[in-house]
Parts: C-alpha cells; structure tokens; sequence
C-alpha cells in the first residue's frame, strides 16, 4: 500500500510530530514492528499480535515497549484489511507508519523499511510483535554494538541437550556450546538492512532479517538477550492474561561441606586466600558461595546446585563459582525475586575468616547485586570438635531473603 496515501487517510488519529517519519533526527533509532502474520496457532479469536496480553493488545505492549527504549519513528507492517482495527488500539500514540505487509515476513519487513526510507533514520530495530516485553537494556546493547558492527542480535544460550529427530528416533546429539537461541528486536544500519533486503534472492521464506543481512555480506554482533523477550506463540503463553497472585517474600537456606587437601586452592566467597591447604571438589570447591547458591536456590523451590550443575558434567571442572551464584539469582530473577539479604556462616578452624571478612562481603554483594549491608558474612569454630574442628574440611551455611523485585 502506498505510504504517502497512509499519512494522508490516517492523518486523523497518527500525529506526525517532531522525530517521526517526516522529520526525524537521522540519528534516532527507528523501528519496524512486523504485525503482518495469522498467528494460528495462539488459539485465540483475532491474530495473536491483536489479542489482549496483561491488559493490553499485544501489539501496543510491543509498540510501548519500543518507545520506553527511546525508539521512533515505529513503521508496522499489518494484514491487509487491518488498517481500522489497529489504528483503534494505537489512537493515542503518535510517530507510527502503517503498511500492508507482504506474502512472506522479509517482503513485509523490506515494504515496511521502504515506508521508513524518507526519514533516512541511521538505525533500524526489527521486531516482532509476538515478543511484546522488551527490556530497554537490550535495546541499548544493540545500538551499541552497531558501533562496531552492521548488525546486531540479542542471543541466549542453550541450556538442554539437544538431539536430532530421525523419523521419531534419537540419532546423533547435537553440540549445544556454540548454539544461540536467536531472538528479536535485532538492530542494523539502515542503509545496510535496506540494501539487503532489496537484493535478497534467497529461500521464499527467510529465517530472519540477520540471515538476510548475513548474505548480503554483513557482519552479524551478538548480545545478551534477555527471558522476557520470550515469543507469544501458543495458546498456554495467554492463559497467564489475568493478574498474577500476590508475591511474598521467600526465605531458603543452604549448607555445604568441602574437604581440605594439600595442593589445592583455597577460594571462599569468591575471595582467594593463602593458606597451607585447600578445599577439593569438582568446581573451585567455594564452600561459601555454594551455601550461597543453595540458599537462593531453596528460597524459589528451583533444586539444589548439584541439579543445576552436576559434578559428572566435566564442563564444571574448575569452574569458577561466582558463576553459579550469577545463575542462581538470574533464576531468582525470572520468578520476580530479587535478592533482599544474605547472612552466610563459614565454619572453620583455620584460616582464620576475620583479616578477609570484608573483601568477602564486597565479593558477595557484587554477585548478588546488593548493597554491602544486606551480605553478612561472619564465621566460627566447632571448638575443635567434628571434621571442622580436626582441621578435616570446611563447612558453610548460608540463610537468603528474596523479595518480590516490585517492592525491592
């Protein structure tokens, strides 16, 4: 559909204002939303991109969220026919363009840059509508990579073991370390996706916009993605529409033990101290950060530290424990927690915990993301008594508060 005929028949409820599509700052991100597509599989009455999500159409969440990350003009390439439809869910928002989508996502994606091509914005972000909750901090990892590259995606690791399917038979396991989950907005200088797209002959049905760029000779960034960037696709990703039950603060607690040997290195609370022995085990052995770990992880019911990394995984091997205590609170993140105290006890004879306690305490808030004043960090002896008291091993134990990261 022509965009100069747009402007003018829907003059009446989009406001082209300074920074929009006419007259943007060719430095301002601008942005494509793709909202063109059926959306079959979601269930629901109208195309997922129209269907409330927390209140809202999912469309507007996603539009909302782009513009929270300081993006605009937003061109938004529809079905045909859904002119009136989408401009009632958007009738209060201004520096939108509007097209017809095409008969595959990268001819709607290139008829939307084409709609866009007038402002000569210096950046574009490529969206999907179906991925309404996007945290501002991924936009802004994006357009900071295109500083350095012509394109950038948001990415996740893999985290299950992944096989091939061979006629509903395991064959092969497939290797996760160098697998990315790939998801949207994905960022790229204007001129460049635009010239892409233009001269794509490839498949009917390109994977996604970075494939595009990709073929075209681009040089793809990766980024951190984000869980909340997670995509709308089936009928159960709605049914969490009404309000969730109040959030509580939680409470776990952790314990771990780790024997002393000659020839190792001795880390406690991500700290490494000198001494005459260390603690054995599969990672670093950090006694006091795995009590850490337990804690956070027994606060959301999410298993233990060896369920989240086994000791038979040789990928552990001398890992660094700060890592686990990262992942623990990322989890703690994605149930809505964040981390309101923790008071952890290392119980030892020797080395003594006091001349360290503080550099001890730096480490844990900064892994935990907290103020120094909610990581406790205190120590005592079992008066020579036990395993501990023989100078056998060191014990730790450690209690974790998460509360409810809209009241944090």
């Amino acid at each position: 559909m022509d965009c100069e005929w747009r402007f003018k028949q829907l003059a009446d409820w989009i406001r082209i204002m300074p920074g929009s599509a006419s007259s943007s700052s060719p430095r301002s991100p601008a942005a494509v939303i793709v909202a063109a597509g059926k959306g079959l599989r979601a269930g629901q009455p109208l195309p997922k991109q129209f269907t409330l999500w927390r209140g809202k159409p999912v469309l507007r969440r996603a539009v909302e969220a782009l513009r929270e990350g300081g993006v605009g003009p937003i061109a938004i390439a529809i079905p045909d026919g859904a002119d009136a439809l989408v401009a009632d869910m958007l009738d209060d928002l201004d520096d939108i363009v509007l097209q017809t989508g095409g008969q595959t996502r990268q001819e709607s994606v290139r008829l939307a840059l084409e709609a866009l091509a007038g402002a000569e914005p210096a950046m574009v972000l490529i969206h999907d509508a179906a991925r309404p909750d996007c945290p501002p901090d991924v936009i802004a990892r994006l357009i900071g990579a295109l500083e350095q590259s012509p394109g950038a995606i948001p990415v996740l690791p893999v985290v299950d073991s992944l096989v091939f399917d061979c006629n509903g038979q395991m064959q092969d396991s497939a290797p996760r370390d160098d697998l990315r989950r790939v998801q949207t907005p994905q960022a790229f200088s204007f001129k460049a996706i635009l010239a892409a797209h233009r001269a794509w002959n490839g498949p009917l049905i390109a994977g996604d916009d970075a494939q595009v760029l990709r073929a075209h000779g681009g040089i793809i960034a990766l980024v951190p993605g984000d869980e909340r960037l997670h995509k709308l696709t089936f009928a159960e990703d709605f049914m969490a529409d009404s309000p969730p039950p109040p959030k509580f603060p939680r409470i776990g607690m952790g314990y771990d033990v780790h024997r002393l040997a000659s020839g190792e290195e001795l880390w406690l609370c991500g700290v490494k101290l000198e001494h005459d022995k260390g603690l054995a085990g599969h990672s670093d052995a950090d006694v006091a950060l795995h009590a850490v770990v337990d804690a956070v992880l027994g606060a959301i019911c999410a298993g233990d530290i060896g369920q989240h990394f086994p000791p038979s995984d040789p990928q552990w091997k001398g890992a660094p424990s700060c890592d686990f205590v990262e992942h623990a609170v990322k989890l703690a993140r994605e149930e809505g927690y964040a981390i309101g105290n923790i008071d952890l006890t290392i119980i030892c004879e020797a080395p003594r915990i006091g001349p360290h306690r503080d550099a001890m305490r730096e480490r844990l808030a900064a892994l935990l993301g907290v103020q120094l004043d909610a990581a406790s960090v205190k120590a005592t002896t079992t008066e020579r008594l036990g395993f501990a008291g023989r100078g056998e091993g060191i014990a730790a134990q450690a209690v974790a508060m998460l509360v409810p990261q809209q009241e944090f």
